[in-house]
């Protein structure tokens, strides 16, 4: 969600998980798709060293122990509870949270290009 949100408005990113699934959660699908946001095409990707290394700002969401570290990287953790499975307006209250945490990151102020 947070992939899909700074993109629209206007960052670049890359979205990646400690343990990530086959395909994006459906209740994660449909609630972004309310916001106008199609991510029911998107692959998730495990998170690597790689991916560290080229962000500016790394964004964990509790993973802990399982993120790469590297030195000099500026982190943030949203301690955010993980979507699968909960219902439809429980995924709406973190999409919110999420789309209203991006807005604080650099960059993510940016307004969708009409």
């Amino acid at each position: 969600m947070a992939h899909a949100f700074y993109e629209a408005r206007g960052g670049s990113g890359r979205s990646a998980g400690t343990r990530p699934g086959d395909a994006v959660h459906p209740e994660v699908v449909e609630v972004m798709r309310e916001r106008g946001l199609d991510v029911a095409t998107r692959t998730p990707h495990k998170l690597d060293e790689d991916d560290v290394r080229w962000a500016e700002v790394v964004v964990t969401m509790g993973c802990g122990d399982a993120c790469p570290v590297l030195p000099g990287k500026r982190y943030v953790d949203w301690n955010l509870t993980d979507p699968m499975g909960l219902p439809l307006d429980d995924v709406r209250t973190i999409r919110d949270e999420i789309e209203r945490r991006v807005a604080d990151l650099p960059g993510g102020d940016q307004q969708h290009p009409e």
